[in-house]
């Protein structure tokens, strides 16, 4: 980075930290969140001209209106957590009459692969429309759950988190993915996938149910995501100004989601800026679909001020390396966007390395979300994840996911 950029790294800390303390300032606040939901931290000033407004306009108002991005539903469920918040999710079921049949019988004879329902989690900031790509590829041929966590999406809010203010916990969500799976999938193989944060809740499920990872779960795709050490996470940024942002941003997220209101106003006030961020912390490529980069920004912008200051702290706590053992003699997939700045790809390959018989995949060219920048390796390779799990046979694969 440049002394030009990195002055003004300086500079947008500087600016968030003026905010904090100066609410009349909204614009700034709202920018400063819209860095913590992309992923980042602060410091990112110099993005807000990387997607001309033009272009964002006419995106925008070409996806808002009829944009077919997250659009799939599937058959609707609630689950309940320990502390007794709801929690949403749907199912997609196999297609009695699928076009798949013919191939099952021609590999398997009478006797098809045992059923498996193969389980989505998400990432901070997100919702179950983040696997668009993969849920249109995968319809009908294999049984899917996809579901949002506490407080994002359908899901409600935090109940603990209401009532107490609880912190988030990595721990707390491996405990809701518990309950989605009783709820939604109760016997029967699995097959868990989760992206970035939802990597970390399938960490964490397997940390507190040893017994349900060795007696159920015949595969694992952890996508973007990190075992811990995620402190250590420069986004991108000069090292000096960084550490800055860390000293700073838990005093900042804490009166700015007391300020949710304010906040969200001055959101909506730096969409540009917000673009900018989104289109830099979440992808690599140039050639990004404009509609793509509004429909990952629409899902950030869903995530409630008040929400985002509530996860962040859990990820500098999150540490679950150890339970990584458990999927040692399972089928895993660990993939990552090798121009990752949220989750850098170094921590995907921290997870290959104790898990030496898992398939490590970079994608070049890719960011945080890379199952949107390049969802027909991501549906590639997790086909072939399932047909090594018995999910679906080899030869049958996924339908092909289109734009």
């Amino acid at each position: 980075m440049s002394e030009t950029s990195t002055g003004a790294a300086a500079d947008a800390v500087t600016e968030v930290v003026a905010a904090a303390g100066n609410w009349r300032r909204a614009g700034f606040a709202g920018a400063a969140i819209g860095v913590v939901a992309a992923g980042a931290a602060a410091g990112v000033a110099v993005e807000r001209l990387t997607v001309g407004r033009g272009m964002r306009k006419k995106a925008r108002l070409a996806l808002d209106a009829s944009g077919p991005y997250g659009s799939l539903r599937g058959l609707p469920g609630q689950a309940y957590a320990d502390d007794g918040t709801e929690l949403s999710y749907e199912v997609e079921e196999v297609e009695a009459d699928s076009e798949q049949a013919p191939r099952r019988r021609r590999l398997f004879g009478r006797k098809s692969p045992a059923p498996v329902t193969v389980v989505f989690s998400h990432g901070y900031c997100l919702n179950q429309d983040s696997w668009h790509f993969q849920r249109a590829a995968l319809r009908g041929v294999v049984r899917c759950v996809y579901w949002d966590q506490r407080s994002h999406g359908r899901s409600e809010r935090g109940v603990a988190q209401l009532a107490g203010g609880a912190p988030v916990s990595i721990d707390q969500l491996g405990r809701d993915l518990k309950a989605v799976i009783d709820a939604a999938a109760p016997e029967g193989p699995l097959v868990l996938v989760g992206h970035s944060m939802g990597g970390m809740t399938t960490m964490a499920l397997a940390d507190h149910f040893p017994d349900l990872i060795r007696e159920r779960v015949v595969g694992v795709a952890l996508v973007g995501t990190s075992s811990g050490r995620l402190g250590e996470v420069n986004f991108g940024l000069p090292v000096a100004g960084m550490n800055a942002v860390r000293r700073v941003l838990p005093g900042i997220l804490k009166a700015l989601g007391s300020q949710a209101e304010l906040v969200e106003k001055g959101r909506r006030a730096t969409a540009d800026l917000f673009a900018g961020v989104i289109k830099r912390y979440s992808f690599s490529s140039k050639e990004v679909d404009p509609a793509i980069s509004r429909f990952a920004e629409r899902m950030i912008e869903s995530t409630p001020i008040d929400v985002v200051a509530e996860f962040y702290p859990a990820f500098a706590e999150h540490d679950k390396t150890e339970a990584l053992k458990y999927f040692a003699e399972l089928p895993v997939l660990v993939l990552a966007g090798d121009k990752d700045l949220v989750t850098p790809s170094e921590h995907s390959e921290a997870i290959a390395d104790l898990l030496p018989d898992a398939e490590l995949v970079l994608v070049p060219d890719a960011g945080h979300l890379v199952m949107l920048e390049h969802p027909e390796v991501v549906t590639d390779r997790l086909a072939d994840l399932l047909a090594r799990a018995g999910a679906m046979p080899a030869a049958a694969g996924a339908r092909a996911s289109s734009r």
